[in-house]
């Protein structure tokens, strides 16, 4: 669980210990007044049975490897929560392997970032009911409001099946914000000011959203985001979103672009686009572009 998590959960009542590999991690929780501790086993020593353990760490390998070192300190009645961007699929298989040793996974997909402690977070649940009812009170402080931002989605695996789609669907919103501010700052003769454009944007406008005012906040920062490489990650979620569109036979042309400009982002050598020039030149005799040549 993250240090904002932790410290949302403190400040509403609940009783935390945190745990991270990082000395300089644990230090810092400290400081904020968080109790740590300094293993795996220290960590399950200092929990009350039937405990809960929050684990907020990268989707993959990493997970497997946290819950096959945790399972040792765990007891039948324990209760494990996956609160990362696990691929529902691995999560399924997380659950049953943990639900043959009589422990309760919990997947919560969670949305918020570096906000939410302050915000709340969202959070899309999946699991058991009754595992989900335990569960209920830390969830009610960790979303906005105990009635809202938070919900019982499905089974195990449906909290990170939510959670997945609603990252595929950020992808497009982000994707097309980033065109219409790019068609904007084009436009050199009308000199817009596309902070002033984001501002006017964020009330009343049927687009405003939080994104709009992440994007309002960074261009009063750096309107030409000089310092910034054009070069975009992806975590996963928006390949998995595609990948399950297809299975389903679902077109979702706007994610998938979305996430193929990510992948094109990542190319400093542009070769395919290189190759189109020569191939233009070709058969056609247009003119091809030699590096430093003026644009």
């Amino acid at each position: 669980m993250g240090g904002g998590m932790a410290r949302r959960l403190l400040r509403a009542g609940h009783r935390v210990v945190g745990y991270a590999r990082s000395e300089e991690t644990l230090r810092r929780a400290e400081e904020l007044g968080i109790r740590t501790a300094h293993s795996l086993e220290e960590l399950a020593a200092a929990l009350v049975p039937p405990r809960t353990v929050w684990l907020m760490i990268p989707a993959g390998h990493p997970v497997d490897e946290t819950i096959t070192a945790l399972l040792p300190h765990l007891l039948p009645g324990d209760l494990l929560v996956d609160g990362g961007n696990s691929f529902y699929r691995d999560t399924l298989r997380r659950a049953a392997t943990l639900r043959a040793q009589g422990i309760h996974l919990v997947d919560v997909g969670t949305s918020g970032g570096v906000w939410g402690e302050q915000a709340g977070y969202c959070l899309m649940v999946g699991g058991e009911q009754e595992a989900v009812e335990r569960l209920q009170p830390v969830l009610e402080a960790l979303a906005p409001a105990p009635d809202r931002g938070w919900g019982h989605v499905g089974p195990v695996g449906a909290g990170h099946f939510v959670k997945m789609i609603h990252n595929g669907i950020e992808y497009g919103l982000m994707q097309a914000y980033a065109e219409g501010f790019t068609i904007l700052r084009r436009k050199h003769e009308f000199g817009l000011d596309l902070h002033q454009v984001a501002e006017i944007w964020r009330y009343g406008s049927v687009i405003r959203s939080w994104l709009l005012d992440l994007i309002a906040q960074t261009l009063a920062e750096d309107p030409d985001l000089s310092d910034v490489a054009p070069y975009v990650e992806d975590s996963g979620e928006g390949r998995w979103s595609v990948a399950e569109a297809i299975d389903l036979d679902i077109p979702a042309p706007v994610i998938t672009l979305a996430l193929l400009q990510r992948l094109r982002s990542r190319d400093p050598e542009a070769y395919g686009d290189r190759l189109l020039a020569v191939l233009r030149a070709r058969f056609g005799g247009h003119p091809v572009r030699r590096r430093g040549d003026a644009r």
